[in-house]
């Protein structure tokens, strides 16, 4: 594993914008949403953002994506 320059700063593109759904889900829910009931799920998928961020960011989604291809297609 190595460091990617493009990995890092799409991870912290994705965690930004992880970030701002997490700070802003009651701006985001009332304008985009359709309100209150989201709220929970928005702030749930923003902190799926940050969590795929960090993965993105530290390079750690290639490794993830080569164990799930090897576990699926052992010959490759």
């Amino acid at each position: 594993m190595s460091f990617n320059l493009g990995a890092l700063i799409i991870g912290l593109a994705v965690l930004a914008a992880g970030g701002a759904m997490v700070l802003f889900y009651r701006q985001i829910g009332d304008n985009i949403a359709h309100g209150v009931s989201s709220y929970d799920r928005i702030k749930l998928f923003g902190i799926i953002f940050i969590g795929l961020g960090f993965l993105i960011m530290t390079n750690l989604h290639t490794v993830i994506l080569t164990w799930l291809l090897r576990l699926f297609m052992p010959n490759i």
